[in-house]
C-alpha cells in the first residue's frame, strides 16, 4: 500500500492537503448512494450467520484505489455495529452517521494508492423499505435469509461503495449451521465442515455492482449441470418451491441462454443458474437479476418461476450485469432491453408477435407517465415507462434500422461495454456511430419526449 503524508503542490506553490471523499456520488435519484474518492476493485467478505437469532458477524476487506488525495473516506453501511476498522493493517479511526461509515486512516492516502480497508462488524441486518414500498436488504426466511440489493440493499449486510458505477470482484466466505446451504454469485470455490458448521466460499471474478450481489441461506435442493456449450449451471431451489412448472422452466435455462447468446453474443460469465427461495409474503415477491444466478421468490402460486420472467432475468446478464447503468436514471437500459427480449421470446414460442406486444405497451396509459430516461423520483425507478416505453424505444429502432442492422446492434452494444458501465447518452451516441444515421428525432420522441406519439 502506498501512503503519503506530504502531497503534491498546487500551481501556487502551496502544499495540497488531503481532503474527504464525498459521502455520495451525486446520483440524481439516490444522491447519498456510493461515495467519492476511491474505486473498489475487490470485496473480501468473511461472514457467519445464525438463523435462530438472525445475527450476522464477520469482516469485510474492501480493496480500492484512491482517486484523489484522501484524508478520510466513507463506506455505506445501514445498521450493524462496527467494532474495528483498519486501513493497510493499521487501526483507523471511524464514526457513524446514518448509513455512512466514515473512516480516517492513520496516514493520508495519496491519489493512485492502493489500499485495503478491513471492517469488523456484527448485528441483526435490516430489511429496508424502498421509496416505492418494496423490500430489500436482508430478508429473513423460516430457515435462513436472502440478501437482495436493488437499488441500495447491499449496505444492509456489508460495508460498500453502494452505487452501480463502482463494480468489483468478490470473494465471499460464509459459515452456517450444518445442514444449511449458502448460495451466492459466481462460482463455488470450496466448501468445508468444521465444528458442526458448513463453510461455503463463493468467488465472483468478473466486476459486479453491489446491487447485484446476493446471499441465500437455507435448505436447498441443489442441481449441477452444464449447457451443451459446456457452461456450468448451479441451481438451488427451496424444497417448498419445487413444483413441476418451476422445474420445467428451470430445465429450459440452457435453451434460453443459447437463444439469448444468439441475440446478444457470448454469455459474459463463467457460470449461470438460478436461486428459488421461499420468502414470507411480506418480505419480497419480485425476481431479481443477481449476477450469474438470478433470484426468484418461491412464495406464490405455481409456477414460482414463470418462463417469461426467467427469460427476462437471464437477459439481464448481458444488459444490466455485464453492461451496468452508469447512474440509476439509466435503469431503462436494463429493463427496456429485458422487456423487449421477453417480447421476442413470446414470438419465438408462438405467442404474441412483437408487434402485438408493442401495441399493448403503447396502449397502456401508465407507460406514458414520464420519459423512460427520466424517472422523476426514486419511487418511479421501476415504474411502467422504464419497462414498457423503454422496450418501445428498441421497437422503434428496429423499425427504423431494419431487422438485420438492428440485430447486429443488439450484439455490438453489450460487446462495446462488456463488464463496464454505460449511460443513456453512451447508448444514443453508440447507435448513431454504429449505424451512421441521424437518430435524434427517434430518441427525442420515444426516449425523451413527454408527449405520447399519435400512433406507433
Amino acid at each position: 500500500m502506498l501512503l503519503a503524508c506530504c502531497l503534491s503542490c498546487s500551481a501556487g506553490g502551496v502544499v495540497a492537503k488531503p481532503v474527504a471523499g464525498a459521502p455520495g456520488v451525486g446520483d440524481r435519484l439516490f444522491p447519498h448512494a456510493g461515495n467519492g474518492g476511491y474505486d473498489v476493485t475487490h470485496y473480501g467478505l468473511d461472514l457467519s450467520y445464525e438463523p435462530a437469532s438472525g445475527r450476522l458477524s464477520g469482516t469485510a476487506a474492501v480493496t480500492a484505489t484512491a482517486t484523489q488525495d484522501l484524508g478520510r473516506f466513507n463506506l455505506d453501511l445501514s445498521g450493524l455495529t462496527v467494532s474495528s476498522v483498519a486501513v493497510g493493517g493499521h487501526p483507523a479511526a471511524f464514526s457513524r452517521a446514518g448509513d455512512e461509515l466514515t473512516v480516517r486512516p492513520d496516514k493520508p492516502l495519496a491519489r493512485g494508492a492502493q489500499f485495503t480497508a478491513t471492517v469488523a462488524y456484527a448485528g441483526v441486518p435490516r430489511t429496508l423499505t424502498d421509496p416505492d414500498g418494496s423490500r430489500e436488504g436482508w430478508l429473513r426466511t423460516g430457515d435462513g435469509a436472502v440478501a437482495l440489493g436493488e437499488p441500495v440493499g447491499a449496505m444492509a449486510w456489508f460495508p460498500c461503495n453502494n452505487h452501480p458505477s463502482d463494480k468489483a470482484a468478490y470473494d465471499l466466505t460464509v459459515s452456517v449451521p450444518g445442514g444449511l446451504t449458502a448460495v451466492s454469485n459466481g462460482e463455488l470455490a470450496g466448501t468445508s465442515q468444521t465444528g458442526g458448521r458448513s463453510v461455503f466460499h463463493w468467488r465472483t471474478s468478473r466486476p459486479m455492482a453491489t446491487y447485484l450481489a446476493t446471499l441465500a441461506i437455507g435448505h436447498f435442493d441443489v442441481s449441477r449441470s452444464t449447457t451443451p456449450a459446456g457452461l456450468p449451471l448451479y441451481t438451488a431451489v427451496d424444497p417448498r418451491s419445487d413444483d413441476p412448472a418451476t422445474a420445467a422452466a428451470l430445465a429450459r435455462i440452457p435453451e434460453i441462454l443459447d437463444w439469448e447468446s444468439g441475440l446478444f453474443g457470448p454469455y459474459p460469465f463463467a457460470s449461470s443458474g438460478a436461486i428459488v427461495a421461499h420468502l414470507p409474503s411480506d418480505q419480497g415477491g419480485y425476481a431479481l437479476e443477481t449476477q450469474n444466478r438470478p433470484f426468484f421468490p418461491g412464495d406464490g402460486d405455481p409456477p414460482a418461476v414463470p418462463l417469461s420472467t426467467l427469460v427476462h432475468e437471464l437477459s439481464h446478464q448481458w444488459v444490466g450485469d455485464s453492461v451496468t447503468p452508469r447512474t440509476w436514471q439509466d435503469i431503462w437500459l436494463n429493463e427496456g432491453f429485458a422487456t423487449y427480449t421477453a417480447w421476442l421470446w413470446d414470438a419465438h414460442e408462438g405467442g404474441d408477435t412483437v408487434d402485438q406486444s408493442a401495441a399493448a405497451a403503447f396502449a397502456e396509459s401508465a407507460a406514458w407517465a414520464f420519459p423512460p430516461a427520466s424517472p422523476p423520483t426514486a419511487a418511479d425507478l421501476f415504474a411502467a415507462p422504464v419497462y414498457r416505453r423503454g422496450a418501445l424505444v428498441l421497437y422503434e429502432l428496429r423499425r427504423a434500422l431494419g431487422d438485420a442492422e438492428f440485430l447486429r446492434l443488439l450484439r455490438a452494444w453489450p460487446a462495446a461495454h462488456r463488464y463496464g458501465n454505460a449511460s443513456t447518452a453512451d447508448f444514443t451516441a453508440f447507435c448513431a456511430k454504429f449505424t451512421g444515421r441521424d437518430l435524434t428525432p427517434l430518441f427525442r420522441t420515444w426516449l425523451y419526449g413527454a408527449a405520447k406519439p399519435a400512433h406507433l
